[in-house]
């Protein structure tokens, strides 16, 4: 096997690599963005529980203590 042969073989498998972590990466930009989205939605439906509980500011939207 030649030299030239030997690079292009390599380079061929790293792009292989490449495309596929670009794939996964396009996948969990996806899965972040609907899991970010989820977490928005619980923690404005439990800051709305809190209110109607009796609550007058949700817990997330107060300084801790020590601040």
């Amino acid at each position: 096997m030649t030299d030239v042969t030997h690079l292009e073989e390599k380079i061929a498998h790293l792009t292989k690599a490449m495309e596929e972590l670009s794939d996964i990466g396009a996948r969990q930009e996806t899965e972040l963005a609907l899991v970010t989205r989820r977490l928005a939605m619980l923690m404005e439906r439990e800051a709305s529980r809190e209110l109607d509980a009796g609550g007058t500011v949700p817990l997330a939207d107060q300084r801790p203590p020590h601040w």
